[in-house]
């Protein structure tokens, strides 16, 4: 035993004359990390860093549920994650509802504190740089960090200004909301202060540039200038506004409200002067066929709609990334897809007929065949009974050899009997019955139409829009309409109309207003707009408050006609399309004015004591 003992010893004994003799074995670093020192000390790393702030952006809109499913646009297919939540107005502080990673909270935080020690690092930075190089990377950083602080903004209103990279010492980490009108004082500096180092820089796609930033600005200007954030206004027209004791967290409660619609109008104008190049110079509408192909190219950034994209989050298949699924999330189930968002009646009916009347039921004509003649951009952003799509899988080619999109019930011959045929599309679908639209609708816009791509098992390469070219066009048209500057937003706002093949916009005064509203809704359809900009407008309760709908198709042969294999057929068949509410077992939407915001999670109310909540929670 005596021997044992004294083996152990000399073992300890050198354990300790080895770790004496050589204290970088303590020292060691991680080989799969980078310690704070070396990333600023190192222009690479530094960059990578930067880099790294973008991925707030998460998949953009192309996450399996979309944004639009709030909204007057789409319903979610699939319940119990949340969205309903929201749609049937029974968010709480401890049950928000659907948040994603690209506006929630804590999320921001997260980014906006990468940002600001960016800031704080790259303003005397310990590696050799050229100036040129620390400013872009400035720049960037506080773009970043006026993104995400405009997400708070539009979300949940005035939010904490921080700026600066909070440290385990700090002796507090309460802080209390700053106004409205302080937070976007804080983003438009910030915003200027890019723009200005942007100048002149090349652009590297994805990241910010000069036109980026300024097409942020235009945004936030645009609303906050709007009614949610006209402190009188929104007070008259919302009760739960009125009695908010903090409105001043949410809205300018003085000041002058045609002079922030002065400054949303040169904030707009500022990205039309620099982007130049984007101007369509039309002097007529295009042809019909033209501008499908027109929208469909800006909706994919190819084949000269590269341009249309001021700052996108883009997806290559080498990175299989969600964002490239959008294609297995929305397409049919007929193609093995899961149908997730899918528009709704309501907005199919907002899509004008081509000669730039409105569409409707009460007119024989367009109820027979409502989908005949109708806005270019209804054409290349929905899937609808009968369009024309890809082809089917081998398996199922010979239940439909054409490749036509089918969410009708129709009859066919079959051992000469006259059967019912269920579309292969729908939730009574051969193929797949638990994945079909309610709607009777499918998502075409951000789906590459490519034969090749196979939705339910390819990835695409199609980026997200974070800012767009045509959004702030249609910033400056608002804001001139609200100016009174008429000519001036309708030689905009014809422009946009002319390049997908619709006549010009003649009318004045509120006509005019509804017009623009409504071609803001068709342009950006499906592009996390229409959420904002209803409320924004205050109109949520006539427009988000209403029960989602769909479509019901049946098709019954025509006298002396017979087919075996359904197919698209007016010549053969008699369709007859009905409007449907909603079953409120499945969605029963509702709109109290607290939906205006977003509540702060009890969570983060719990770690600040002096945030304060938004009204109606």
């Amino acid at each position: 035993m005596k021997r044992i003992n004294k083996y152990f010893a000399f073992l300890l004994a050198a354990c300790f004359t080895l770790t004496a003799c050589n204290d970088d074995f303590l020292n060691t670093k991680p080989l799969g990390e980078v310690d704070e020192t070396s990333v600023w000390t190192d222009l690479a790393l530094a960059e990578a860093f930067v880099v790294g702030i973008y991925q707030g952006l998460g998949n953009g809109g192309f996450d399996e549920q979309m944004l639009a499913s709030l909204t007057d646009e789409a319903i979610f297919t699939h319940p119990g994650r949340g969205i309903n939540t929201i749609t049937e107005a029974r968010s709480n502080p401890a049950d928000i509802g659907w948040v994603n990673g690209t506006l929630a909270w804590n999320s921001m935080y997260s980014r906006i504190r990468a940002a600001n020690l960016a800031i704080e690092k790259l303003t005397d930075p310990d590696f050799p740089h050229s100036g040129a190089t620390a400013d872009r990377l400035i720049a960037e950083a506080k773009f970043m960090r006026a993104y995400y602080y405009h997400q708070l903004l539009r979300y949940y209103g005035g939010f904490p200004i921080i700026d600066f990279a909070y440290t385990l010492d700090a002796e507090t980490f309460e802080i209390p909301r700053n106004t409205f009108e302080e937070c976007v004082n804080f983003i438009v500096a910030d915003l200027d202060e890019a723009a200005n180092l942007l100048i002149g820089k090349s652009a590297i796609r994805g990241r910010a540039t000069q036109a980026s930033a300024l097409a942020l600005k235009s945004r936030v200007l645009l609303y906050a200038a709007s009614d949610l954030h006209d402190g009188p206004t929104a007070s008259s027209k919302s009760a739960d506004l009125a009695s908010y004791g903090n409105l001043e967290i949410l809205a300018y409660t003085s000041g002058n409200r045609t002079e922030r619609w002065q400054k949303a109008q040169a904030a707009a104008k500022a990205v039309l002067d620099i982007t130049s190049g984007n101007q369509m110079g039309l002097s007529a509408p295009v042809a019909h066929e033209d501008g499908i192909q027109t929208y469909i190219n800006n909706s994919m950034a190819r084949n000269g709609g590269e341009s249309e994209i001021l700052l996108g989050r883009y997806f290559i298949n080498l990175k299989t990334e969600n964002g490239g699924r959008q294609g297995l999330f929305n397409g049919p189930n007929g193609y093995n897809n899961w149908a997730g968002n899918t528009p709704v009646q309501l907005l199919v009916d907002d899509y004008e007929m081509m000669d730039g009347t409105s569409f409707s039921w009460d007119n024989p004509e367009h109820a027979a065949a409502p989908y005949d003649n109708r806005d270019a951009r209804f054409y290349a952003s929905v899937l609808y009974d009968g369009a024309q799509w890809k082809p089917r899988s081998s398996a199922n080619q010979p239940r439909d050899p054409l490749g036509q999109i089918q969410t009708g019930t129709y009859e066919v011959v079959s051992g000469g009997e006259v059967v019912p045929h269920f579309g292969l599309d729908t939730r009574n679908s051969p193929i797949e019955d638990w994945n079909g639209s309610y709607t009777g609708y499918y998502f075409r816009k951000f789906i590459d139409a490519n034969p090749a791509i196979v939705d339910q098992n390819t990835w695409q390469e199609v980026p997200w829009p974070v800012l767009r070219y045509t959004e702030a066009v249609l910033n400056y048209v608002e804001a001139s309409i609200e100016l009174g500057q008429e000519d001036e937003a309708k030689a905009w706002l014809n422009q946009i109309r002319y390049r997908v093949g619709q006549p010009a916009i003649t009318e004045t005064g509120e006509a005019l207003k509804e017009r623009y509203r409504n071609e803001r809704r068709i342009e950006m359809a499906y592009e996390e707009q229409r959420y904002h900009d209803v409320r924004r407008w205050m109109i949520a309760e006539e427009t988000l408050g209403r029960q989602a709908n769909g479509i019901n198709i049946t098709g019954t042969l025509k006298p002396g006609q017979s087919l075996s294999t359904y197919r698209y057929d007016p010549t053969v068949y008699n369709y007859v399309y009905k409007v449907i509410d909603m079953d409120p077992g499945k969605e029963n939407r509702k709109w109290l004015d607290k939906m205006y915001y977003l509540p702060i999670h009890r969570d983060e109310m719990n770690r600040n004591a002096q945030l304060v909540q938004n009204p109606g929670y």
